[in-house]
C-alpha cells in the first residue's frame, strides 16, 4: 500500500488522470485484446528462449529435456519473487539438477546471467549516450566524458564475457575461494563459439521483451516514435539492473524510472506507468504463479525420495 501511494504521489496528478481517461475513451477494444494477447504470447517466447538457454548451459553438467529445462526456469521464477536481486532463481533452477551438480549449476547459470547483463548494458550504454546527447544538452566536455565512459563499459563487458577464464582466474586469486575451484571452473569450460551462441539467446530474449514494451506503449501513446520508446526503455533497463531490487516490489522502481524518463517525450505519465505495470505483471508475476506448480511438484518428489 505504501509503495502504491508513493508511486501515485510521485507520478499522478488530476491532469494526468484526465489525459489517461481520454486515452481509455478512445481505446479500440479489439486492438486492446490483440495487444494484450501479444504481450502474453511474447512472455512465453521470452521464457521459452530462457529455457532453451538453460538447457544449452547445463549440457556440460547433466543433459536435460526442453520440458525439464522449462520447469526449472519457471520454478526459478517462483523462487525469485521474494528474494533480493532474484537470487532465489538460482536455487529454484538447480534443484532440477542432480545434487552433486547443483553448485556447478549456479556458476553455469551465472554465465547465462552475465551474458544477459552484457546485452542489457551494452545496448543500454548506447541508449544512455543518445539520451544525454538528445535531451540533457550538456557541454561538449561532459558529452565526450559520457561517451568515453560508456565505450569503456561496453568494451570491458564484452572483453570479460568472451574471456570467461579471466573471471575464473580472478576467483582463483582470492585465497579462501581457491578450494572451491572445482565448482566455478565450469565457467571456463565454455568455448568462444558456445559463448556466442549463449549471447544469441540473450539478444533474442532482449528483442522479445523490448518488443513487449513497444507494443503496449505504442498502443497507449502512439505519438511516441519507435526510436524514443527503445531509447527510454533501454536506459530504464540499465538503471533497473544497477539497483538492488525485489521482484515483488520492483514495480515502484520501474514506474518512477519510466515516468521520469518518458516525461521527456510525452505528458502521458499514467499511460507509461500502466504499460510498465502490465509488463511487470505478465513477465514476472504470472510466470512465478505458474512456476509454483513446479515447486509443489518438486517438493512432492523430494518428500518421496
Amino acid at each position: 500500500m505504501l509503495l502504491a501511494y508513493f508511486v501515485y504521489e510521485k507520478l499522478v496528478s488530476k491532469h494526468d488522470l484526465k489525459l489517461f481517461e481520454d486515452i481509455l475513451l478512445k481505446m479500440d477494444r479489439t486492438r486492446a485484446i490483440i495487444t494484450m494477447g501479444l504481450l502474453v504470447l511474447f512472455m512465453f517466447f521470452n521464457w521459452g528462449l530462457e529455457a532453451a538457454k538453460w538447457k544449452y548451459l547445463t549440457k556440460k553438467l547433466q543433459p536435460m529435456t526442453y520440458w525439464e529445462s522449462t520447469q526449472a526456469v519457471f520454478c526459478g521464477l517462483s523462487w525469485a519473487l521474494l528474494t533480493p536481486n532474484r537470487l532465489g532463481e538460482y536455487g529454484g533452477r538447480v534443484m532440477f539438477l542432480p545434487p552433486r551438480k547443483r553448485i556447478h549449476g549456479v556458476f553455469a547459470m551465472a554465465v547465462g546471467s552475465f551474458g544477459q547483463n552484457v546485452v542489457t548494458n551494452v545496448l543500454g550504454a548506447i541508449a544512455v549516450v543518445l539520451f544525454c546527447f538528445s535531451f540533457l544538452k550538456l557541454n561538449i566536455v561532459f558529452n565526450l566524458g559520457i561517451l568515453i565512459i560508456n565505450l569503456a563499459i561496453i568494451g570491458m563487458m564484452l572483453l570479460f564475457y568472451f574471456n570467461m577464464r579471466w573471471m575464473v582466474s580472478l576467483l582463483n586469486s582470492i585465497k579462501f575461494l581457491r578450494k572451491y575451484h572445482r565448482f566455478f571452473d565450469i565457467m571456463a569450460r565454455y568455448k568462444f563459439s558456445e559463448l556466442v551462441r549463449i549471447m544469441g539467446f540473450c539478444v533474442a530474449r532482449f528483442a522479445v521483451f523490448s518488443s513487449q514494451y513497444y507494443f503496449i506503449i505504442h498502443f497507449l501513446v502512439p505519438e511516441i516514435s519507435l526510436y524514443h520508446i527503445l531509447m527510454m526503455i533501454y536506459v530504464m533497463f540499465v538503471i533497473q539492473s544497477a539497483l538492488p531490487s525485489l521482484d515483488l516490489l520492483d514495480i515502484g522502481v520501474r514506474s518512477v524510472t519510466a515516468g521520469t524518463l518518458f516525461a521527456y517525450v510525452t505528458n502521458q505519465k499514467i499511460a507509461i506507468v500502466s504499460s510498465v505495470t502490465s509488463i511487470w505483471f505478465i513477465n514476472l508475476i504470472v510466470p512465478a504463479v505458474l512456476g509454483s506448480i513446479f515447486v509443489l511438484k518438486l517438493k512432492f518428489f523430494d518428500n518421496n525420495s
